[in-house]
């Protein structure tokens, strides 16, 4: 895994050679104790890329497995029993289950329910969330969103941490490790907030660091890892939601402050030389629009976010929900109005605008919103999609797909996976030797 947490390919992993399986050609069961460890040692190099194939859902069954490792079917058999003995997938072989290429059904695999969960948080300027993720991104178990985010970046991850561990107490679950998702970008290898504009946070605040010492004070196993909230958002999407197949990924979403971006390139989360790629709240889309908190005018993080709607709708946000669930509703409920209409298209118009700008220089496959973003293309995808191909090179000669994110708590999602990706990579090395 590398320090943001980027997907490793099955691709990017050597497989086990079958050249010297038995003389069977193991196309029936796997025999005796000692034939399976022995087809299992085989296969151990096959036992991360097996998880995460299952993780991702491109592994339903057994024989689809076998096919995508290139393993001989009783190496998949043994490779899947291993993680079952672990916890971690479950093996279904009744009858009527999905087939396999021919002859009778082939065994079903799905992560295991009950299995282990890594601890998820999230920090924003309007709160903070913990939860609980198991294999596949399932939200099991979340705390109730805080309201108030203090200046100290340790009190904050503290009371995320605590909330968290109180959420491992009540469900009994072993954890792997710990996600944190930050509104700022996340300088590598420091594993520093470098700009933290929405928190009354410190430039530079070490927040990996401080929120390992929380984790550990907090009794909770495992690493301690931190990213960019809109760069673990496309993780996750990657992984799980609108994203899955897409070779060059584009993620643009709205927090509740400010507009972020995130790039995955042939599979990988980008995240530059040293963390801090895809900044794409920064980029102009209106010369002579409002100040923005970088010191420049009229950046897509000003223009398009949930304070610049409910500012151009005329409403004054008050205090009782969040700034972007304010916008989200208004969005909703009152689009027929023309001043909320009117204020949904300046944003669409500008959003495209800077989704123009990156589609010429990134040329993605796929393009996809989250946030209030996701609320825009749902109220006028036409307009927005108009306006990409009109202001784009590559829209003109061949649409880019634009999609809305499906994962409700995506950020949550992804600094879950970085938390996996150990048990990914290795997973007897990352749980030990079951049982």
């Amino acid at each position: 895994m590398n320090g943001n947490g980027a997907p490793r390919r099955v691709g990017d992993v050597t497989t086990v050679s079958t050249g010297s399986t038995d003389s069977t050609g193991s196309t029936g069961s796997t025999g005796s104790t000692g034939s399976a460890r022995t087809k299992l040692e085989r296969g151990r190099g096959a036992l991360g890329p097996a998880l995460e194939l299952v993780h991702t859902g491109r592994a339903p069954t057994r024989a689809v497995l076998t096919a995508e490792l290139g393993v001989t079917r009783a190496t998949a058999g043994a490779v899947a029993a291993e993680l079952e003995a672990l916890g971690l997938i479950r093996v279904d072989s009744r009858p009527g289950g999905a087939g396999g290429t021919q002859g009778r059904p082939s065994h079903r695999l799905s992560v295991d329910e009950n299995g282990p969960v890594a601890l998820a948080a999230q920090v924003h300027p309007d709160g903070f969330r913990a939860a609980l993720v198991g294999l596949g991104g399932r939200i099991v178990a979340t705390a109730p969103g805080k309201v108030t985010v203090s200046a100290d970046p340790a009190q904050v991850l503290g009371a995320v941490v605590e909330a968290g561990a109180e959420l491992l107490a009540r469900t009994g679950r072993r954890c792997v490790g710990a996600g944190l998702a930050v509104p700022s970008a996340v300088a590598e290898p420091e594993g520093t907030a470098l700009n933290p504009l929405h928190l009354a946070w410190p430039a530079g605040s070490p927040v990996r660091a401080v929120f390992a010492q929380c984790v550990k004070a907090a009794g909770i196993d495992g690493p301690a890892l931190t990213g960019n909230d809109v760069n673990l958002a496309a993780l996750a999407e990657h992984r799980h939601g609108a994203g899955r197949s897409a070779q060059h990924l584009l993620c643009v979403a709205t927090g509740h402050r400010g507009v972020g971006g995130a790039l995955v390139l042939d599979g990988r989360l980008h995240s530059g030389s040293s963390g801090l790629a895809l900044e794409v709240g920064h980029l102009t889309v209106n010369p002579e629009g409002r100040a923005c908190h970088c010191g420049s005018r009229g950046c897509l993080d000003v223009e398009a976010d949930p304070l610049a709607f409910l500012t151009a709708a005329g409403r004054s946000p008050g205090p009782e929900v969040s700034l972007l669930q304010q916008a989200r509703d208004l969005l909703r409920s009152e689009y027929a109005q023309p001043a909320v209409r009117a204020a949904a298209e300046e944003l669409i118009d500008r959003l495209g605008l800077g989704l123009a700008g990156l589609v010429n220089i990134l040329n993605p496959d796929r393009i996809i919103l989250g946030g209030l973003h996701r609320e825009l293309l749902h109220a006028d995808p036409e307009r927005l999609r108009a306006v990409v191909a009109d202001r784009s090179l590559w829209g003109r000669s061949g649409s880019v797909p634009i999609l809305p994110c499906t994962l409700d708590h995506n950020s949550l999602v992804g600094a879950a996976e970085l938390a996996w990706q150990p048990v990914l990579d290795d997973p007897l090395g990352a749980l030990g030797t079951a049982a």
